[in-house]
C-alpha cells in the first residue's frame, strides 16, 4: 500500500484558481522556456558532478520546475526570494545569471557567492535573492524578517519563501507562520511538497499530511495546487500575491510535486521504487505544457527545437564560463568576515550635564531609549519587552514612549524572532533583539551561528547583518542550573560575531550605541548580578572602543583578568591584596570577540603573572583561550604558571551556599593571586 499521495490522486484535486489562468502564447512560452532552462542546466550539472567538476552536496530540482516557475512569474523586480538548499531554479528565476550560478557550482571566484557558498548557498544582492539555506526551515524566519522590514518601512512588496514539506515538521515552521500571521506580514510561503524529506515518506513522519492545513491553523490564508502543472501554479500564485499586496497578510501555497532524481547525488534511492518514479514522470511539467501548446497550435516542432537549442547554447556558454573562471586567491580567505566599523563612530547625541547615580538597569534602558530617539530605523523585539517591561525590567516604560510598532512583544520563539531580526536587518532596519536569558539563546543558536555569523562570508560580502542581540547571563541569584549559565564564550568561538560584556554603567550605555553602528551582528551579554548595582553614570563624549579591553586598575605585580560582574570581585580582591603589599592590575576584557590581545600581552609584560577569573566553566572557556594566548605569545614574560579561577564544573545549584561554593569568590581570588606572587621568583 502506498504511504503517500499518488500522482493519480493529485489529478483529482479540485483546481480553485481557474479564473486566474493566463493563457497568452507569450506568457506560456515564457513559462515553458524557464522550466527548460532549469531542467537543462541541472541535467548538465549532474553530468559535471559525475566528472567531479562540481563537488559537495548537489540537490537537483528536476521534476519540480513548475513550482518555482509558476510562483516567480508573479513577482516583480522589487520582490525578494528566499530559497532552500534545492535552489538553483529559484536563483535562475529570480534573475541570477546562469554564468554566475554555474561558476558558483564549480566554486569559482566568478560565482554569485565568489565560490564560497556552492550549490546550497547561492546569493545575489542585486536581484534580491537571499540565498539557499542548508538548514531545513532555516530560511523561514529570514523571510519573516525581510517582510517585517518592508512593513515597518511602508513598502508594498512580497517576500517569497520556498521550503520542502519536511520543514513543516520543524518548530521554526510553526513559529514563523504564527509570527507572520500575528503581525500580518507580506510573506508568500511556498511548500514544495515532494513527498519525501530526504528518504522518509511524508506519512511516516507527520500526522497531518495536508501541509496547508497546518498553515490554516495559524490563521494564514492557504491553498493547495497541483505542482506539476505550471499554469495552475501560476494562477494560484497570482491569487496569493494579490492577496498579500492588498494588505491581507501572509499566504501559504502548498504545491504537490515530485523530484525525479535522488535527494542528492549521494542518495541511492532505496526508499522508493522505480514504478512510482515512472508514474510521476508521466506528469512531467515540461512535457505537459509543451504537448498542450502543440495540441492548441501555440507551438510546433520547429519552434520547440529552437527553444531547446537556445537553452542548450546558454547552458554550454555557462559551463565554458565556469571552466575558464579563476579560483579565488587563498590570500582572500579571511576577507568578508567582518565589515569595518565606521571611523570615527558617531558619539551619542545626549550629553550629561552632571554625573548621575542610577542602576545598571537604568543605564541599559537609557542606551535603548537614546538609540530609538535618534534613529527611526531602530526597534526592539523580544519576549515580554513591551507590556511587561522585560524580565529584568530593563525595557519598562519604553512601550509608552515608542509604541507597539517599535517595541514588539514576541511569542516564545527564540529561533524565529532572532531569525526575523536577521531578516529585518537585511531589509534595512536596525533591530535590537532581546533574548531573555543566555540559556534560551540555545534555541536561537542556529540563526545566530549558521546565518548571522556566516552570511557575510558565505555570500561573498553581499549581505551583512547589522543586528544587536542583548541577553542576560550569569549566576548568583539562586535561579538554579537552567537560568544560571555563562555561555558567552561559546559565541566568542564563532567568527563573524562581535561579543560584548559591558560591566560598567558607561559601557552599558555607550556599547549599545556603538554596536548599533556596527554593520556586523553584535551580541551583548548583561550579567544578572549587575542590574541592581548603583553607580555614577559619567559622560564619555568620545564613546567607547568596541575593539579594546579596559585597564580598570593599574598594577605591577599580577594581572587579574576578568569581565562582567566578576570585575567587581576582582577590584575588591585587588584592594585586599594591596593590604598585603601586592599591587594587582585589573583588566576588564569587555570584548570577548575580537579579543584585545595587545592589551593582555602588554599587561603580562608589566606584571609577569596572571590570574584569569571567569564565571564560566574552565574547560574550553575564555580562561583557557587567554592561557593559550600567553603560552603562545608571552611565554618568556611569565615568572609563574598561569592561574585560572572558574565555576566548579557542575550545573549551578539552587541553594545559596552551594551556588556560592560553585562560583568564583573574592577570598579565592586573593588567595590564588597572593600565592602566585609569593611563590614566583
Amino acid at each position: 500500500m502506498s504511504t503517500h499521495l499518488e500522482a493519480s490522486q493529485i489529478d483529482e484535486t479540485p483546481v480553485k484558481h481557474r479564473e486566474k489562468l493566463r493563457l497568452s502564447r507569450d506568457h506560456l512560452l515564457s513559462l515553458l522556456s524557464n522550466m527548460v532552462r532549469i531542467r537543462r542546466m541541472e541535467e548538465r550539472c549532474a553530468e559535471l558532478y559525475t566528472q567531479e567538476k562540481i563537488r559537495g552536496f548537489l540537490h537537483l530540482y528536476i521534476g519540480e520546475e513548475a513550482v518555482g516557475t509558476g510562483v516567480m512569474a508573479n513577482l516583480g523586480a522589487e520582490d525578494a526570494a528566499v530559497g532552500t538548499y534545492r535552489e538553483h531554479g529559484h536563483a535562475l528565476l529570480q534573475g541570477v545569471p546562469m554564468n554566475a550560478i554555474m561558476a558558483e557550482m564549480y566554486g569559482k571566484y566568478s560565482g554569485c557567492s565568489l565560490g564560497r557558498g556552492g550549490s546550497m548557498h547561492l546569493f545575489d544582492a542585486e536581484h534580491r535573492f537571499y540565498g539557499g539555506n542548508a538548514i531545513v526551515g532555516g530560511g523561514l524566519p529570514l523571510a519573516v524578517g525581510l517582510a517585517l522590514a518592508d512593513k515597518l518601512q511602508g513598502r508594498n512588496r512580497v517576500t517569497v519563501c520556498f521550503f520542502g514539506e519536511g520543514a513543516s515538521a520543524e518548530g521554526v515552521f510553526h513559529e514563523s507562520l504564527n509570527l507572520a500571521s500575528l503581525w500580518q506580514l507580506p510573506v508568500l510561503f511556498v511548500c514544495e511538497n515532494n513527498l519525501y524529506a530526504m528518504g522518509t515518506a511524508l506519512s511516516l513522519s507527520q500526522a497531518q499530511t495536508d501541509i496547508y492545513r497546518k498553515a490554516e491553523s495559524h490563521n494564514v490564508a492557504a491553498s493547495s495546487v497541483d505542482g506539476m502543472n505550471v499554469v495552475d501554479v501560476d494562477a494560484a500564485a497570482k491569487i496569493a500575491v494579490e492577496h498579500i499586496k492588498q494588505g491581507n497578510g501572509p499566504y501559504f501555497l502548498e504545491c504537490h510535486t515530485y523530484r525525479f532524481r535522488a535527494h542528492s547525488m549521494f542518495d541511492p534511492q532505496l526508499y522508493r521504487d522505480k514504478a512510482e518514479v515512472e508514474t510521476w514522470k508521466n506528469k512531467d511539467p515540461i512535457n505537459q505544457l509543451r504537448d498542450w501548446m502543440m495540441h492548441s497550435a501555440l507551438l510546433n516542432e520547429e519552434q520547440w527545437s529552437q527553444l531547446e537549442n537556445k537553452v542548450v547554447e546558454e547552458v554550454e556558454a555557462a559551463v565554458a564560463f565556469a571552466e575558464a573562471a579563476p579560483w579565488e586567491p587563498v590570500e582572500n580567505l579571511t576577507e568578508h568576515l567582518l565589515k569595518p566599523l565606521p571611523e570615527p563612530l558617531v558619539p551619542p547625541p545626549n550629553k550629561l550635564t552632571h554625573d548621575q547615580e542610577l542602576t545598571y538597569r537604568d543605564a541599559c534602558r537609557l542606551a535603548i531609549q537614546e538609540a530609538m530617539q535618534a534613529d527611526e530605523q531602530v526597534f526592539l523585539m523580544g519576549e515580554d519587552v513591551g507590556h511587561y517591561g522585560g524580565c529584568y525590567a530593563v525595557t519598562k516604560g519604553l512601550l509608552a514612549e515608542f509604541g507597539e510598532k517599535r517595541i514588539r512583544d514576541t511569542p516564545l520563539s527564540e529561533d524565529t524572532f532572532t531569525g526575523a531580526g536577521i531578516g529585518a536587518a537585511l531589509g534595512g532596519m536596525k533591530p535590537i533583539v532581546e533574548i531573555m536569558s543566555v540559556n534560551f539563546s540555545l534555541l536561537a543558536m542556529d540563526q545566530i551561528v549558521n546565518t548571522a555569523a556566516a552570511l557575510l562570508h558565505m555570500s561573498g560580502g553581499q549581505f551583512h547583518v547589522p543586528l544587536v542581540i542583548r541577553m542576560a547571563t550569569g549566576a548568583g541569584r539562586q535561579l538554579a542550573a537552567q537560568h544560571s549559565h555563562s555561555l558567552e564564550h561559546w559565541y566568542a568561538h564563532v567568527p563573524g560575531l562581535r561579543v560584548l560584556t559591558p560591566a560598567t554603567h558607561q559601557d552599558a550605555r555607550y556599547m549599545l550605541w556603538a554596536a548599533l553602528q556596527d554593520p556586523n551582528p553584535v551580541l551583548i551579554f548583561e550579567h544578572v548580578q549587575l542590574y541592581n548595582r548603583k553607580d555614577q553614570l559619567e559622560d564619555v563624549p568620545e564613546g567607547v572602543d568596541l575593539d579594546k579591553a579596559a585597564i580598570r586598575r593599574p598594577g605591577k605585580d599580577i594581572s587579574l583578568i576578568t569581565y562582567g560582574a566578576n570585575l567587581y570581585k576582582a577590584l575588591e580582591a585587588a584592594d585586599a591584596l594591596k593590604q598585603e603589599g601586592i599591587d594587582a592590575e585589573v583588566i576588564d576584557l569587555r570584548v570577548l570577540r575580537p579579543l584585545d590581545e595587545a592589551t593582555l600581552l602588554e599587561s603580562i609584560a608589566r606584571t609577569h603573572r596572571a590570574l584569569i577569573i571567569d564565571e564560566a566553566w574552565k574547560t574550553g572557556g575564555m580562561s583557557a583561550e587567554i592561557s593559550a594566548l600567553f603560552a603562545e605569545k608571552a611565554f618568556w614574560e611569565l615568572d609563574a604558571p598561569i592561574a585560572r579561577l572558574g565555576a566548579c564544573e557542575v550545573p549551578i545549584p539552587h541553594a545559596a551556599h552551594m551556588e556560592a561554593a560553585a562560583l568564583p569568590q573574592v577570598d579565592e581570588i586573593v588567595r590564588l593571586a597572593g600565592q602566585l606572587v609569593r611563590s614566583a621568583p
